[in-house]
């Protein structure tokens, strides 16, 4: 992540062992590289519960990242994270990515509660959540993205093959 932050596309693929593109290059991708570092120093343990490139298939096709904003908190609930680069979008593989993450969260013992938190303007990721059955529980302000609908769903419900 330090080297995505500093630019150095070529450096982070060749750590990573995987192509990764310009999109975790953008402003918007290092101001989480940022965020997600800064949780990582204050607490290191939590490094296993952050963002990981988003693969597909044998090639090792970066299509995005995903993960979780942390470990689960005190009632057991994590947060889900997922972002697809806009050339691989609308091929499924924002909802393969929600796939892997619920059942991640499905295989944590101390995971009861996955959340999805959404802008009510993103069409697109409000359609990717729906069938898993995530319930709106509420909504927030996010400093960074404005108002967000909440939605968990139990870590134990199966998702959708």
């Amino acid at each position: 992540m330090s080297a995505l932050l500093d630019g150095n596309l070529i450096g982070a693929s060749t750590l990573a062992g995987v192509a990764l593109t310009d999109y975790f290059v953008t402003d918007r991708a290092r101001w989480l590289w940022r965020y997600r570092l800064d949780q990582m120093a204050a607490d290191p343990g939590h490094a296993r519960w952050m963002v990981r490139q988003a693969i597909v298939g044998d090639k090792g096709l970066v299509v995005g990242h995903a993960g979780f904003h942390g470990p689960p908190d005190e009632l057991g609930m994590v947060e889900i994270g997922y972002s697809v680069a806009p050339d691989f979008r609308r091929r499924g593989y924002a909802r393969s990515t929600l796939t892997e993450l619920l059942r991640r969260a499905a295989a944590e013992p101390a995971v009861t509660t996955v959340r999805a938190t959404i802008s009510p303007g993103n069409v697109a990721s409000l359609a990717t959540i729906s069938g898993f059955g995530f319930v709106e529980v509420g909504e927030q302000w996010d400093e960074e993205d404005g108002l967000e609908l909440i939605f968990e769903v139990p870590a134990r419900r199966v998702p959708p093959v």
